[in-house]
């Protein structure tokens, strides 16, 4: 420090940094100019073109296609999503089969030594089969003397119903056979 510290020298001691007497009233009427033009004319071309130019209106598609890396992705994404619609309304992503007006999902999962197959029945037309369906159930082997679990189902009036039983076959593959009065299902499915 100093040596004489009671009153330090600084190097704008002389300069008056505010006004000691301030009118209250008179900070009141000080008034502010603001001119858009001089400030606009001093700033850089691309403030001024903020201001010349029309903003352009609102929209959903645009900032989605805006340039060519965000236009690829959208339309990769339509295409993708119009893909899997038309795959699915054909049946290839559906697990579901059709059998005398009546849509099954048919699912299998190895449990132990056996196989659990969940049948679910959803009704599709306006007269829909009911009554007994026959279902025989094989593992795919390459054996001329294949067993064949047999299991009868019963089909009602009902919108949906679900039908579960076990196979004695720990197969990855199984081949089912569905029968009704007229018409028969013969199906590959796949345990889980």
């Amino acid at each position: 420090m100093t040596d004489n510290s009671e009153n330090p020298n600084r190097p704008n001691a002389n300069y008056k940094l505010s006004r000691q007497n301030i009118d209250p009233l008179e900070e009141e009427n000080l008034n502010f100019y603001y001119n858009r033009q001089r400030r606009l004319d001093k700033a850089p071309q691309s403030v001024r073109d903020l201001y010349e130019k029309p903003r352009p209106k609102f929209s959903l598609i645009r900032p989605l296609v805006g340039d060519k890396p965000r236009a690829v992705v959208f339309f990769t994404i339509i295409i993708l999503c119009v893909l899997i619609l038309v795959l699915s309304r054909l049946g290839y992503m559906d697990s579901s089969y059709s059998l005398d007006g009546n849509i099954l999902e048919i699912s299998a999962a190895i449990f132990e030594d056996a196989t659990i197959i969940n049948l679910k029945k959803t009704v599709n037309s306006k007269e829909p089969y009911t009554g007994a369906v026959d279902i025989g159930v094989s593992p795919v082997t390459t054996d001329e003397d294949f067993p064949v679990f047999l299991h009868r189902a019963y089909f009602t009036l009902r919108e949906e119903e679900e039908f579960s039983f076990v196979v004695p076959y720990n197969s990855p593959k199984l081949i089912m056979v569905l029968n009704t009065e007229k018409y028969s299902l013969n199906i590959t499915i796949s345990s889980n």
